[in-house]
């Protein structure tokens, strides 16, 4: 009797144990999973309480002349002040958004404006339009998008995902040169990502663009060009040549093409024809609006719709920005929510090449929200999680099973 009550006891005991080793086993099986799942996947970053605050949203004109920025709310809890205004060479407009805000940002160029701002002066530009590029129908202050064309920055900030999207984009066409800089401030999100791999420029005119194609800003260790320095230098298209520059838009596709001498017969392409400083450039689908190009109709989707010879010359002198409907892939710019952005005009230098040149660094800032690691030791944190999982699981069946073999051995 005394020894059937001490094997019921070692049995109970036995069963414990083995419920309990399951259990562990069942816990470490489960969070593996998910370390995998986002190592295949975009790692999105972990949502943050902004409590309703507000993040800067600033404009500045570097340009030699005098321009009018037009600022498109399209969405979230409060946009900026002002929707229009002048902004004189040199000058900075600060104005404060919600961290949930989505837009755009351009620049009007050669405008004049009657008294009110509510129309154009002697007569407007040809027509009801106070602006050559960019215009506003005739007002300063923007009810809606400019028109075409113009270089937009848009900005999705907090998409829903804890991510802020943003970008610069050609797609309306080419009338500006542009840089986006991020403003992380004291959020402690942003400590950790390099300047270099968030700020992007494209510089699509000649008078903007520094043609040294070996161009170093970083002359000293104190010198700074937006926002980055020696340590973290921004990688700039070296391919692209002054000449590139002066003639990628396609002869078709310019605002105001230069006047050939005689008989008006335009050569194909255009025969070295001197091209303005400034040359305004539209794009395909803005100009024709045909569905190959707009990626409409028939050709809405990413395998139907190819770039076109407008998309290609813009990849070629800006090789950040988007081009056509479906060029997200090369164009995108992500970072944690909770940034405020800096749009510069006419930022000079020359065009980044961020997303080709710092691809890996920009896609560990997309998936994790930091840089702290290189791309190959994110992968490797991944596999090594699930190899201890598989180790978790041998020996937590080794133990079983010696359990189980010791139990058996305990009971004969």
């Amino acid at each position: 009797m005394f020894f059937e009550q001490a094997r019921i006891r070692h049995a109970r005991h036995w069963l414990h144990a083995l419920l309990s080793l399951f259990i562990v086993l069942a816990i470490l099986e489960c969070a593996p999973q998910s370390q995998a799942i986002h190592h295949m996947k975009r790692h999105i970053a972990p949502r943050q309480n902004f409590g309703g605050n507000s993040v800067p949203l600033i404009v500045t004109n570097w340009c030699g002349e005098t321009i009018y920025p037009g600022i498109n709310t399209q969405g979230g809890t409060s946009g900026p002040s002002q929707s229009g205004f002048e902004l004189q060479p040199g000058n900075t407009q600060n104005f404060s958004v919600s961290a949930d805000w989505q837009g755009r940002v351009w620049g009007r160029t050669n405008c004049s404006f009657n008294s009110q701002g509510n129309g154009p002066a002697n007569g407007g530009n040809g027509g009801w339009s106070a602006c050559q590029t960019g215009d506003c129908n005739a007002q300063v202050s923007c009810s809606g998008a400019g028109a075409v064309p113009v270089t937009l920055a848009e900005f999705t900030m907090d998409g829903g995902d804890g991510q802020s999207y943003y970008d610069i984009s050609l797609v309306d066409g080419y009338n500006l040169p542009i840089a986006i800089v991020l403003q992380g401030g004291s959020n402690s999100s942003f400590q950790g990502i390099p300047p270099n791999a968030t700020n992007p420029s494209c510089v699509a005119s000649l008078g903007n663009l520094n043609p040294d194609t070996n161009y170093w800003p970083y002359s000293n260790g104190q010198a700074t060009f937006l926002n980055t320095n020696s340590s973290s230098p921004l990688p700039f298209n070296t391919k692209t040549t002054a000449s590139d520059v002066s003639n990628w838009c396609p002869w078709d596709l310019q605002v105001s093409p230069p006047q050939k001498p005689g008989d008006g017969v335009y050569p194909y392409p255009d025969d070295n024809i001197q091209r303005p400083v400034f040359d305004p450039c539209y794009s395909a689908c803005s100009k024709y609006r045909d569905d190959s190009d707009c990626c409409t109709g028939n050709y809405n989707s990413p395998q139907k719709c190819q770039p076109s010879e407008y998309s290609k010359a813009v990849k070629s002198v800006c090789p950040d920005v988007y081009s056509y409907a479906y060029d997200d892939k090369t164009s995108t710019f992500i970072v944690p929510a909770g940034a405020g952005f800096e749009v510069i005009f006419c930022p000079g230098a020359r065009s980044t090449n961020i997303l080709s040149a710092e691809s890996s660094l920009h896609s560990q800032i997309a998936g994790s929200g930091h840089a702290n690691q290189g791309a190959g030791e994110i992968g490797e944190t991944a596999d090594s999680t699930l190899n201890a999982s598989i180790s978790s699981w041998a020996v937590g069946f080794a133990i079983v099973a010696a359990l189980v073999t010791g139990a058996l051995f305990s009971s004969l």
